[in-house]
Order: C-alpha cells, then sequence, then structure tokens
C-alpha cells in the first residue's frame, strides 16, 4: 500500500468484441442475445449509400426486431448533431441501439442512449470546464457498436468526442457507462474507405496507443477520494500496456499497406484490430498531449478540406489533427520515461533499438507520416504561429488529458511543441 497518497488501484474493463471477415453477418443473433426489442440504428449517408446499414437492418429484422434508422451521423460531430439524434431517440423510445459507422456515428449512439437513458442537456455531462461534468447515475441501455473504419476505437472507449463550436474548441463526453456493451468488428466493412480516410484513422490508431504506452503511470497519481472520483483514463498500467503495445507493432506493419490497398484484407483486417486493442489500452490508461492540441485544432476553424472525406462541411479529420503534433510533443516527453519511448519506436519500427534519443521515435512517426500521405503539419491545416495562443488556450481546457502526460505541461511547453509542429519536414 502506498504511503504518499498515491493511487494503488487501476481497474481494467474491455467492450466483449467479436472480430473477423463476415462477423457483421451475426449482429442480428448478438443483438437477440442482448435481449432488446426496438433499436435505433445510427450511421451516415454514405453507408447507407454502400448498402452497409441497409444489410445490418436487414440482419437485425430477421431476428424479430424492430428497428429505426438515423442515417444523419456527422463526420467529426457537433453539439447540435448529437442534439439532433438524441432527440430522435427519446422520442423513438428505444430500449437498445446500433451504431453503424465510424467513431462520429458510435459516439453519435452512446450520446442518444445517454440521453434517452437519463435526459438532461448534452453540456451537463460535457467534460468540465466545458460542460457541467454530471455523471449518469446508472448503467444506459443494450449499445452494439459495428466499425467500418479502423481509427478511433470508441467500440473499445468510454468518450464521445463533439465540436462546441460557440466555444471554438472539441472536448467529450466521459464515464464508463458509455461504453459499448458489445461490438462487432468486420474488416470487410472498411473495404469501401478511401486511402486518405485510412490514413487519418491508422494514425488515431498509431497515437492512441502510443500516448497510452507513454503516460504517468497510474500509481503516480493521486488517490481519488471515492471510487466513483476514479477517471477512466487511469495512467499506464501493466495490462493496458499489453494492448497498447500490440495496436502499435500493427499500425507500423500494417498501416502503410492498408493505405495503399483497399482490398487488402490482411492490413486492414490488423488495422481494424488495432483500432480496437488500442482503444482497450487508452480507454484505460489514457492519452494526452496530442490529443489535447488536436481538439483546438479540430475546433478554433472550419476551413480545411480534407481529401477522401465528404464535402458536405469543411474539418480537419481526427487522425491528422492528433498526428501533426506527435513528433513534437514525444520529444518533449521523452526525458520523463526514454525506455518507453524507445520501447514505442521499436514496435512501430519493427526493428531493435540499441542507442536511441529525443529524435528517434519522432523520426519514425513522421517517416509513417510522409508514407500515408498526412499533413506536413499544422500549419497546411490552416495556422500559423499568431494563432498559437488560442491553439494553447484551447489545449489547456482538456485537463483531464493533460492531466495523463508522463510530465508537468505548461502553457509555454504547448506553444514551444504547436511551432515546432507548424512543419514536421
Amino acid at each position: 500500500m502506498a504511503a504518499n497518497g498515491n493511487e494503488t488501484i487501476f481497474t481494467m474493463e474491455a467492450t466483449p468484441i467479436k472480430y473477423g471477415p463476415g462477423a457483421s453477418e451475426e449482429v442480428g443473433w448478438e443483438l437477440k442475445r442482448m435481449r432488446v426489442g426496438r433499436v435505433m440504428l445510427v450511421t451516415d449517408p454514405r453507408l447507407v449509400e454502400a448498402g452497409i446499414a441497409p444489410r445490418i437492418r436487414e440482419l437485425i429484422e430477421a431476428e424479430g426486431i424492430e428497428v429505426e434508422v438515423w442515417d444523419n451521423s456527422r463526420v467529426e460531430p457537433s453539439a447540435d448533431s448529437f442534439q439532433e439524434a438524441a432527440d430522435f431517440a427519446v422520442e423513438g423510445n428505444f430500449d437498445g441501439f446500433v451504431a453503424v459507422g465510424g467513431g462520429s456515428s458510435i459516439d453519435t449512439a452512446k450520446v442518444s442512449d445517454l440521453i434517452s437513458t437519463h435526459g438532461g442537456e448534452i453540456m451537463e455531462y460535457v467534460n468540465p470546464p466545458v460542460g457541467g461534468g454530471k455523471k449518469p447515475p446508472s448503467p444506459l441501455k443494450p449499445l452494439l457498436a459495428v466499425p467500418t473504419t479502423a481509427g478511433s476505437g470508441s467500440e473499445a472507449t468510454t468518450v464521445a468526442i463533439l465540436d462546441i463550436p460557440d466555444q471554438r474548441v472539441k472536448t467529450g463526453i466521459s464515464h464508463t457507462y458509455l461504453r459499448p456493451h458489445r461490438a462487432v468488428v468486420d474488416p470487410l466493412l472498411t473495404a469501401s474507405m478511401p486511402s486518405a480516410v485510412t490514413s487519418s484513422c491508422g494514425l488515431d490508431v498509431v497515437c492512441h496507443a502510443a500516448e497510452s504506452y507513454i503516460s504517468k503511470p497510474y500509481d503516480q497519481r493521486p488517490k481519488p477520494k471515492s471510487p466513483d472520483d476514479r477517471p477512466p483514463y487511469q495512467g499506464a498500467n501493466p495490462v493496458a500496456d499489453i494492448w497498447s503495445a500490440k495496436a502499435l507493432e500493427y499500425g507500423g506493419k500494417y498501416l502503410r499497406r492498408a493505405v495503399e490497398d483497399s482490398e487488402d484484407v490482411e492490413a486492414r483486417g490488423a488495422m481494424m484490430l488495432g483500432a480496437s486493442l488500442a482503444g482497450v489500452g487508452f480507454g484505460t490508461a489514457g492519452v494526452h498531449i496530442p490529443h489535447s492540441c488536436a481538439y483546438p485544432i479540430a475546433g478554433l476553424k472550419h476551413e480545411y478540406q480534407p481529401p477522401g472525406y465528404p464535402k458536405d462541411h469543411p474539418f480537419v479529420p481526427h487522425g491528422w489533427s492528433v498526428i501533426v503534433t506527435a513528433p513534437a510533443s514525444f520529444r518533449f516527453t521523452y526525458d520523463a520515461q526514454p525506455e518507453r519511448h524507445r520501447y514505442v519506436a521499436e514496435l512501430l519500427s519493427g526493428e531493435r533499438i540499441e542507442k536511441a534519443d529525443e529524435n528517434t521515435l519522432p523520426e519514425i512517426i513522421i517517416q509513417l507520416m510522409k508514407d500515408v500521405g498526412a499533413p506536413r503539419g499544422v500549419r497546411e491545416l490552416g495556422y500559423d504561429e499568431g494563432e498559437v495562443d488560442q491553439l494553447v488556450d484551447g489545449a489547456m481546457k482538456q485537463q483531464r488529458l493533460l492531466v495523463g502526460a508522463p510530465k508537468e505541461v505548461t502553457e509555454e511547453d504547448l506553444a514551444n511543441i504547436l511551432r515546432e509542429s507548424m512543419e514536421n519536414w
């Protein structure tokens, strides 16, 4: 038992996951096991057009379960888009939810489930200081997640991320009850995903796993006054390390192939499994500096039009908003955990590294970014040095993430990281 007031306990929870090519054909069977009779299927127009969402609906209805479809999920959702879906959920009186899509659809389903179960306003539940930080008092209705991208790992996490336009920042709702009850992960569902989307999603997997592995250990954080106050993001721990390490291995080995060839089922399958593994890892250990910087990068401006994504609104894809500051972030944190940085570099490179320094991991990440066509840095996403202070202000609002960094992070540190990240090569 620690005598210094630090934490002595970590909690390991994970979504039950069914994985494999063709696994989505069993969604109806899974929902029948969950004993639901009427579900809201949350998806987006692209997946309706591709026939994926209609096929999932057909499989569910074949089990005698009633389905209503909400197909207006917004890529990089906002508070307003969450509210529209939540209103539909409340009016529909559903006893279960199914999410078919990327992290945006899964997060939309989480919030729809939250509001339909417990009521209230979305901003009441949003993490402080942006929102009220209200905790749901009891578990939510059953939610089955069927991811169609390999990135967010939302099928395994306890968070839902949203844009708050009037505050020009992205943040989230975070609580253990938001974790989906089950997930069905089928790599065949990613065949239609464009290479640019595969790039951004895959780099999100890499960053999730790296930040999780390189985070403040759980036993170096203060012990909460009550178990109810123990955060979902608890810090690096022996179990999360295993999941994150395997996700890093897959990212280094398969992401380039997945971007290059949409029909490479082995590579795309490994990245989908890696996303779920990373979701379990960072869902327990947490993320920190790159994600804290990513939220204002995505939320401060809405001018960037990403290739390969829907043209209905400008936005910065999450994986790219995260990865652009990762090299400078890990250069900054290196001296706190040099061996962990070296090991992450080994996992991504697939090679033994005898001697490493603060530039080893950043250089490996930058080469991966080049190889999969990621933006060069923050400037390419529409920012310049004159906006660093605003970006720092947005990043400092993400204290629930920054407390997980392996060393203290000041406003000046974040400003230096963002300036270094204007161009990574």
